[in-house]
């Protein structure tokens, strides 16, 4: 049975202050939430101090995104190795915004999450369609050619390893999300295309999340189907009541 993960980025928000006041609201609130991992997601500055707040809770440590090369003339980036050294457990690779707006590709999506392995830790993948690919029936065809570029050369134990998070570009911020049916139906082509490209034992245990405007409201309906593993969530988790509540409606029985 695979464990629902929750994952909250909180993007380009929070000053140092604004993000401890909230990790230590839901550190409050979250503290008996067992049955399902929550992380969150800060900017870097806050990590540190994010950190000091969420150690020996049940919350876990997640960046948004890493250099390739552990040091070296790269202004302005950071190493996975780093973010180890921060306390970081988790780091979010290849978001459309970081494609969007930062030029990142299926290369360097597949550079960066050795750099994430190299260093233990666990990379959270995105992929997904823009509107134009989904209205022309691109959908699938674009989710292949991101998921074989991204784990091109990985081994099934280092995939065991990885979550994927499929976030329909569409659906992100708009307020749009897609039904249950039709996050499911996407999900659970990426975990047949995991059981082409390694077994069925490798697809049956990589865990999937969808994000896409996720809301308490549309959680549980979510997180119902069989091949949906957890969110990865933008807006909502910004604020504590409806983290919260996102995360109490996601523990259904998988």
């Amino acid at each position: 049975m695979r464990k629902i993960i929750i994952a909250g980025n909180w993007k380009l928000n929070k000053t140092i202050k604004e993000a401890v006041e909230l990790v230590n609201g839901l550190k409050q609130d979250l503290a008996q939430a067992k049955e399902v991992d929550v992380v969150v997601c800060p900017v870097y500055t806050s990590l540190a101090d994010v950190r000091n707040v969420v150690a020996g809770t049940n919350i876990g440590l997640g960046a948004q995104d890493l250099y390739w090369e552990d040091a070296g003339a790269f202004t302005g980036e950071v190493s996975g190795l780093m973010l180890k050294d921060a306390g970081v457990q988790y780091v979010i690779i290849g978001h459309s915004e970081r494609r969007q707006f930062f030029g990142e590709t299926d290369a360097t999506v597949n550079k960066k999450i050795k750099a994430a392995l190299n260093h233990g830790l666990i990379p959270i993948v995105c992929v997904g369609e823009v509107l134009a690919e989904r209205e022309s029936n691109k959908t699938f065809e674009v989710i292949k050619t991101q998921v074989t570029g991204a784990f091109a050369g990985y081994t099934a134990d280092e995939m065991k390893k990885i979550i994927i998070a499929y976030e329909p570009v569409w659906a992100i911020g708009t307020g749009k999300t897609a039904t249950g049916d039709q996050a499911q139906e996407v999900h659970k082509f990426i975990r047949d295309l995991l059981k082409k490209l390694y077994d069925e034992g490798t697809a049956q245990t990589v865990r999937i999340q969808y994000g896409g405007s996720v809301k308490p409201e549309n959680t549980r309906e979510l997180m119902s189907q069989p091949d949906i593993d957890g969110a990865l969530v933008g807006g909502a988790s910004l604020k504590r009541d409806q983290f919260v509540a996102l995360v109490q409606n996601a523990n259904v029985k998988k």
